[in-house]
């Protein structure tokens, strides 16, 4: 929403209502951080553009937003400058956003611009639901690049530069995590960072120590999974010389390793009984005993740690100890999955492909001189990569990029072998990314088949409007479009005889009869009253 736009009382849920010049109600997030709808570029035919966005917030505030070839300008988040799109096969034909039905984006394609598709399919009229939004809508667009519809939060607008912490993306999941990291990077309390596997939970172990006062000091990382549990005790806080077999000498131990400075603990799930016992001592004493030592030493360490397990659950199960959860999580920070956050994957696929074009020379497959040569990412496969689940997260994603780069080297665009293809067919995520709820195409009544219009009314219990709404036409359209079908009726057209008859063999039951008749519920049931009956279900 534009911040001169305008403002109107807040209703209970703090949503203030604007009207639109055409009179309509759009719902409008009075809240500053809110979200609002955002193109994100995926991928671009100049590589390095992706990640860049565009904010419409104007949309919020009943305004058109025209997008071109020629404007308006994509930005990175905390950059002042952006760029349009300049691709020469983008048409100066503009694709419209504009305020929708409650809740919802319209997309318009003008005659002769720009081919857009969702779902491989074209589209040239349509509306995106709050739903679809929130989970992302890939668009084609052109067959050079692809845009992510989503929402984003307003004040990644805002030209003043990030300190992105280390972490690649500007979406509100990674956000969220770099302001945990500022308001608890200064301060001594343990911190247990939560994700999947993959997610980067040690590049925020990492961005705690180096914006907090250990900066400079000793960071420990230490793999508790990796350890065998035998060894695991003495790993972590020393032994002395015999305190077992093989024990010839003293060791120092992971703890003392890190005075000082910060002791990263991953996979703490899977720490055995007896370490879980002198970790809870470490945390409530400061102070360890080596393994087979009885003079305490005292420490001087920030413990974070990290999880890919449901601890409460190992719990219950008396696989680890309530009290050491409590006091491992003095703060928490949850690390979202790549699921969660779809617009930064391009941004996170440019970096990591760079990384690799740097490795192997070949730096200027992101930046092509001819603006007309074909894509070095390809739309289907930046579409496969948007519509993959990510099980593996960011690790996965690193190791399906260098795949990509060195598989494809030399080679003018990215190539997938079948051994990858396959992979990323083997989980592709379920729900809106992959089947937007978005295609409300606006269509004529006249070319809407029998067969379709059938389907649509059968799989919506002869909810006119659902249908029409699922056929892209208007509701009053459906009635032309139901009197020209042979085979369906209006309720109007059935007889009494036939109404009564049916009441009494579904024995009153109003989704029975619709069923049974066929026709539109509301209608039946105007009629059955008219005829002094009465319905279950009305």
């Amino acid at each position: 929403m534009s911040r001169n736009g305008p403002r109107d009382s807040l209703s209970p849920s703090g949503v203030a209502e604007v009207s639109t010049a055409a009179g309509e109600q759009q719902r409008v997030t009075a809240s500053a951080d809110a979200l609002v709808p955002a193109l994100t570029l995926i991928s671009h035919p100049t590589a390095t553009r992706a990640g860049a966005r565009l904010l419409l917030d104007a949309v919020l505030a009943g305004r058109d937003v025209a997008l071109s070839r020629n404007g308006p300008h994509f930005t990175r988040p905390g950059e002042p400058f952006g760029h349009p799109l300049s691709d020469p096969f983008v048409s100066r034909v503009p694709i419209v956003f504009s305020p929708g039905a409650t809740g919802m984006i319209r997309l318009r394609v003008g005659e002769g611009g720009t081919r857009v598709t969702v779902n491989d399919q074209p589209v040239t009229d349509c509306e995106f639901t709050h739903e679809a939004l929130a989970a992302g809508v890939p668009l084609n667009v052109s067959g050079r690049l692809v845009l992510l519809l989503h929402l984003a939060s307003r004040h990644t607008d805002d030209a003043t530069p990030v300190d992105t912490l280390g972490m690649r993306g500007d979406s509100q999941g990674i956000q969220r995590v770099r302001e945990h990291i500022q308001r608890i990077a200064d301060l001594q309390v343990p911190v247990l960072v939560r994700g999947e596997t993959g997610t980067g939970k040690e590049l925020v172990a990492q961005a705690i120590h180096q914006h907090g006062p250990r900066q400079g000091r000793p960071f420990i990382s230490v793999n508790l999974g990796a350890i065998p549990k035998e060894l695991a005790a003495a790993e972590l806080f020393g032994a002395q010389r015999g305190a077992f077999t093989g024990a010839t000498r003293d060791r120092e131990g992971f703890f003392r390793a890190a005075q000082g400075g910060t002791l990263f603990l991953d996979e703490v799930g899977e720490a055995p009984p007896e370490v879980q016992v002198m970790l809870l001592r470490v945390l409530e004493t400061g102070e360890l005993y080596p393994v087979g030592g009885n003079t305490p030493i005292k420490t001087d360490v920030r413990l974070i740690a990290a999880t890919d397990s449901n601890l409460e659950e190992h719990i219950r199960d008396g696989r680890f100890k309530a009290p050491l959860l409590h006091r491992l999580s003095g703060y928490e920070i949850r690390l979202p999955p790549l699921r969660e956050r779809r617009e930064d994957l391009g941004e996170l696929f440019r970096h990591f492909a760079q990384e690799q074009l740097d490795a192997i020379g070949e730096a200027h497959r992101l930046t092509p001189r001819d603006a007309y040569a074909e894509p070095w990412l390809p739309t289907s496969l930046a579409l496969r990569l948007l519509r993959f689940a990510w099980p593996g997260n960011i690790r996965q994603l690193r190791n399906i990029t260098r795949q990509l780069v060195i598989g494809s080297r030399g080679q003018p665009v990215l190539r997938l072998d079948p051994r990858l293809a396959g992979e990323l067919e083997a989980s592709v995520v379920a729900g809106p990314v992959a089947n937007p709820p978005a295609a409300v195409v606006r269509r004529k009544s006249t070319e809407v088949t029998g067969e379709e219009l059938l389907a649509a009314l059968r799989e919506h219990q002869w909810d006119l409007k659902l249908a029409a709404d699922r056929l892209g036409i208007p509701r009053s359209s459906i009635y032309d479009a139901i009197d020209k079908h042979p085979n369906i009726r209006r309720a109007g057209t059935l007889t009494a005889e036939e109404i009564t008859a049916c009441h009494q063999e579904c024995a009153g039951d109003l989704d029975a009869m619709v069923r049974r008749l066929e026709v539109s519920k509301r209608a039946l049931n105007r009629r059955i009253k008219e005829l002094g009956l009465s319905a279950r279900g009305s």
